[in-house]
């Protein structure tokens, strides 16, 4: 975002630095010249609204391609922005070809109650009675896969196989989906399964008004017992910026109506739902709170009443790397007992692990369902997890390093270099600043620093950058943007890909002060 005139001014400021006839060692003469034609080819490019937007879509690439094959020379720059949005979004539809969008559920349904509900007196002449019985009661298996046939048109498969007490069965359904305009899209979809016939079906999506929605679902199953259809609606509303609310009207198999509000900001997610139906009608209350740290933490808790009885549930999901998010609920309801619901989602798959306690309300059941996740939790995390990520984040950067070795040897090189071509600069700008009492650093440091107690075993991994920081005081001033001071003059990166600050000893007024600042943390000093 800089101007031509910022961009001349440090232009000039720059020129006079590294100026080859400024320095009569030999040596030094050579590394000026190098760093001279550094500037002098970043102002030519910079300088150049042409060039300038080729740089700043493709980088060095874009410059280096013969014949400017990127884009027609004579091309504004915010055609050459047009050009290059034109041809990321051919990309993007080559990736899109080239997508499946794998989504799959394992759901393994485990009876644990004869932890809790256990009579003795069934089992005193069984062999091995003394062991309680976990058993895997039910199983589910879900997955689908998304095949793009062109901009429009979608094709989805989908399959199921669930068993449960020894019975099961399984179905195939495949949809078509063709996006019809901006306001919406059509689907059919064709499935069969060993349990029920043929299904056949039709879903319809619309955008009534910028702020509502409508979506209809018709189907045909067929059956030994017949044709049954059934039909579904959903017409919803932006109630303001975080709410929407939902009218649903269902009929054919369980018909019933169901009205919601679901209200999402970025700290809760509240839903209150009203259904009239049969068999069931109930009333469900929830709300989540979404904590603002690094691994995503949420607690939730929810009531559900109706003609089935009451559930009450609680829990809390926290992410544990980067694509994989743990959570666990406790649920308790009359007449339904106690469960402990586990679930792990791993980028596009899901793992559900419902684990049944005991079919009554028992205190004992509901108190190790809620502190023994907790404590395997923390456990896993102290001794597995954290382990395996520092491991896997140290893995990364060593990887980062390797790839980026060479380059950062050359500005390292560099900036060693414009350190010495900046003496004599730095210390004519000392004397000013002496002679006025205004700004001297005296110490400055850019780079890794540890000062937490819990990270007292990492490394710190600084540089002295004192006299580049000084030859950019100007009239008692330093003032840095917000950007990496890695890219400033006489500097360079200590640590790739790892946290970095810039710690700041001057005097001012013949006063020592010292200020700490991020890396992409705008600076200006001194302090008011």
């Amino acid at each position: 975002q800089a101007s031509q005139e910022e961009l001349k001014a440090a232009y000039r400021r720059l020129c006079m630095l590294y100026h080859p006839d400024k320095h009569r060692d030999p040596e030094l003469k050579s590394q000026a010249e190098r760093l001279f034609n550094l500037v002098h080819q970043a102002y030519e490019v910079l300088s150049d609204p042409q060039t300038r937007a080729i740089y700043d879509i493709y980088g060095r690439r874009g410059l280096e391609m013969e014949g400017w094959e990127v884009v027609e020379r004579k091309r504004t720059p915010a055609e050459i922005r047009e050009e290059f949005e034109r041809l990321q979004r051919e990309r993007e539809e080559r990736r899109l070809q080239q997508r499946t969008n794998p989504k799959g559920t394992i759901s393994v349904g485990i009876d644990a109650t004869d932890l809790f509900d256990r009579y003795d007196e069934e089992y005193e002449d069984v062999p091995g009675s003394s062991f309680p019985q976990i058993e895997i009661n039910k199983m589910h298996i879900s997955q689908s896969i998304e095949a793009p046939l062109t901009a429009t048109d979608t094709a989805i498969l989908s399959g199921n196989l669930s068993t449960q007490n020894g019975n099961g069965g399984g179905s195939i359904n495949l949809a078509l989906r063709r996006v019809t305009s901006a306001k919406g899209w059509g689907e059919l979809e064709f499935g069969a399964g060993d349990l029920q016939g043929p299904l056949f079906g039709l879903k319809i999506f619309r955008n009534l008004t910028p702020r509502c929605f409508i979506t209809t679902n018709c189907a045909l199953q067929f059956s030994s017992r017949g044709v049954r259809p059934g039909l579904t609606t959903v017409l919803a509303r932006n109630l303001d910026k975080n709410t929407m609310g939902y009218l649903q009207w269902r009929w054919g198999i369980q018909s019933a109506m169901n009205t919601s509000i679901v209200r999402d900001t970025k700290t809760s997610h509240f839903t209150l739902a009203l259904q009239l139906g049969i068999p069931h009608s109930f009333m469900m209350v929830s709300y989540q709170h979404k904590f603002q740290d690094e691994d995503q933490t949420r607690v939730k808790g929810s009531l559900k009443a109706g003609f089935f009885g009451t559930i009450v549930e609680y829990g809390a999901e926290r992410k544990i790397s980067r694509h994989s998010i743990l959570g666990a609920t406790v649920s308790v309801g009359v007449p339904q007992g106690v469960s402990l619901k586990i679930k792990l989602n791993r980028a596009s798959q899901t793992y559900f692990f419902p684990v049944h306690l005991t079919d009554q309300l028992l205190p004992s059941a509901v108190f190790y369902a809620t502190v023994g996740p907790l404590v395997i939790y923390f456990a896993m995390h102290r001794l597995i997890i954290k382990p395996y990520l520092r491991a896997q984040k140290e893995r990364e950067l060593e990887k980062q390093r390797e790839s980026t070795a060479s380059d950062i040897l050359q500005k390292k090189q560099e900036a060693e270099a414009a350190v010495r071509l900046m003496q004599e600069s730095v210390r004519r700008i000392i004397e000013a600043e002496e002679a006025r009492m205004g700004l001297i650093v005296v110490n400055a440091w850019y780079g890794k620093f540890v000062n937490d107690n819990s990270r007292k075993n990492e490394k710190v991994k600084v540089i002295d950058v004192t006299v580049p920081l000084q030859c950019l005081v100007k009239d008692s001033k330093l003032i840095l943007t917000e950007a990496s001071k890695a890219g400033l003059p006489g500097f360079y990166d200590p640590c790739v890909g790892e946290e970095k600050s810039l710690k700041v000893l001057y005097q001012f007024r013949g006063v020592l002060h010292q200020v700490m600042s991020a890396d992409n943390e705008a600076l200006r000093i001194p302090k008011q």
